[in-house]
């Protein structure tokens, strides 16, 4: 019952957003949706017994949309787009992890902070930093310092990269995949994506749901570099922990749709509410965002995370235009 009040709040940004979304859909509802999550948060605020709804909106509701969309795309099209998108994908990642090192270093900068801003920036923001967090056994500041940072460039990316993607005449495929990879969270990948284009979106969510996966083979090579490095019993990496179990729910609900025994009627019903439930988790992630917090961290875990985010989101528009694919 104590989560009542921030579902229904994240339910009402929703409904609002959804409305201006419609008259105004060259932004769409879920950019309305994170916009009004914020002014609320950074304006009049937000009570205390509203948190358990929200944050059960930020992630879970969250990843039962991307389930749900599950049913309107076709498993041969996801199958495509995930292995076709797998190559940009590596070199974002190793472009990420090089850049936050390098820089890291320049600006002195602690080596779990480094670890972390490059890991979320890599593969999936917040949720990777709580992945590897306890692996690198970060402190609870540094923690907070990264997911600020990441979260920031999250929410610039929502405006900016549909702006950009219109000024440089992306198709919807190739800003798709441009989104999936450079955008750091799931949210904020679906977000810019939807707003482009409903086509941009899909093959933006299936790039990103890719690249989240990847998120398990990077937790265990930090967890040996650890051992390595310390020659001892470090603390064991649970898998059923890091999967990103959703994402296999997400491909189930595809193979089920793809058989065709499904209604169209219920294919449309079920794209619909994971729109709706998208702009949720989205009001309830803006709700999260505290700008004077983020303030607070200071300059340079901020410069550090928009230069590897620079450097990851030039990578991904260079190897499609090397491969000629822009």
């Amino acid at each position: 019952m104590n989560k009542i009040k921030g579902l229904i709040l994240t339910g009402l940004i929703a409904v609002i957003a959804t409305v201006l979304g419609n008259f105004f859909p060259i932004i769409g509802g879920a950019v309305f949706a994170i916009i009004i999550g914020l002014l609320l948060k950074n304006t009049i605020g937000v009570g205390a017994d509203f948190q358990p709804g929200i944050k059960l909106a930020a992630k879970k509701v969250l990843q039962w949309s991307i389930i749900l969309l599950g049913f309107s795309l076709n498993i041969q099209d996801i199958g495509q787009t995930g292995i076709s998108s797998l190559g940009v994908t590596l070199i974002t990642i190793s472009v990420a992890f090089f850049i936050a090192f390098l820089v890291g270093k320049w600006l002195k900068i602690p080596s779990n902070l480094k670890i972390l801003v490059g890991v979320g920036t890599a593969i999936c923001g917040g949720s990777a930093i709580a992945a590897v967090s306890p692996i690198i056994e970060a402190e609870e500041d540094e923690v907070a310092l990264s997911i600020s940072t990441i979260f920031l460039f999250n929410v610039i990316a929502v405006f900016l990269f549909p702006f950009l993607g219109h000024l440089l005449h992306l198709s919807d495929a190739g800003f798709g995949l441009w989104a999936g990879t450079a955008i750091n969270d799931t949210s904020s990948v679906v977000a810019a994506g939807y707003s482009y284009s409903e086509a941009a979106g899909d093959y933006a969510t299936i790039v990103k749901l890719t690249r989240a996966t990847l998120i398990i083979p990077v937790s265990l090579l930090i967890a040996g570099i650890q051992i390595y490095k310390k020659k001892q019993s470090s603390e064991k990496v649970s898998i059923k922990q890091i999967f990103p179990w959703f994402i296999l729910w997400f491909l189930v609900a595809s193979m089920i749709s793809s058989t065709g025994v499904l209604p169209a009627g219920f294919i449309a019903m079920t794209k619909t509410a994971s729109l709706f439930m998208i702009a949720m988790a989205l009001g309830a992630i803006g709700l999260t965002a505290n700008f004077k917090e983020m303030i607070k961290t200071g300059p340079k875990p901020i410069l550090l995370g928009l230069i590897t985010w620079f450097f990851v989101a030039a990578s991904s528009l260079l190897v499609q235009l090397l491969q000629g694919q822009l």
